[in-house]
């Protein structure tokens, strides 16, 4: 599995075009660019190394992680992927329906070429967050952050379900690498030991 890493909009969005080297398979999460450039460079970087994109996945429905949607779906005519409760943001995209767009639920499988990524409905953020989780790595949005958590107080946040959300992702072995939807890159093992914001827990 090949990772490239885009910071994109205003809210410095981890963008994640992510593939598999042997088939060149693609897919692209949380596409939140605000300028065209932005989505130059992405699509560049998929032209340049061949990629087909198979779909985009977004890990919940906020604009700065949903915005570039509509430009990638019609430039590869590919679904957009989304947890069923953060779908409804899908009726106000003015999108084409065609190909229709998957509503996600927690457990499934992504597969793009021989890469799989499991669904884990990760809650807390927004009802619908998920985190994405492959071998060895996990993809986390807006629930786990390097040295914080994500936010409870938007609408259809929760204190409850963020914490329930954390302790299913500190579950994961602590050698998993961590892509947060913001900021650096981690690890399970770092966060469990030496996030602030995980002593409640």
């Amino acid at each position: 599995m090949q990772i490239q890493t885009f910071n994109v909009g205003v809210m410095s969005t981890n963008c994640y075009v992510v593939n598999c080297p042997e088939t060149k398979e693609a897919i692209v999460i949380d596409p939140g660019f605000d300028a065209s450039y932005e989505a130059d460079q992405i699509i560049r970087y998929v032209d340049e190394n061949t990629l087909k994109v198979k779909f985009i996945v977004n890990t919940h429905d906020h604009a700065d992680h949903t915005r570039g949607d509509n430009v990638l779906k019609r430039k590869y005519s590919i679904p957009i992927c989304i947890h069923a409760y953060d779908a409804d943001f899908l009726n106000d995209l003015g999108e084409e329906t065609v190909p229709k767009n998957i509503l996600l639920e927690d457990e499934e499988l992504l597969k793009f070429g021989k890469v799989i990524l499991k669904v884990m409905h990760t809650p807390g953020h927004t009802l619908g967050s998920i985190s994405l989780v492959g071998a060895k790595i996990v993809f986390t949005g807006d629930t786990l952050f390097a040295g914080g958590i994500g936010r409870t107080d938007f609408l259809g946040g929760s204190d409850s379900d963020m914490k329930r959300s954390l302790e299913k992702l500190l579950c994961l072995p602590e050698n998993y690498v961590v892509y947060p939807g913001h900021g650096a890159v981690s690890m399970i093992g770092e966060e469990k030991h030496f996030n602030p914001f995980l002593r409640w827990l």
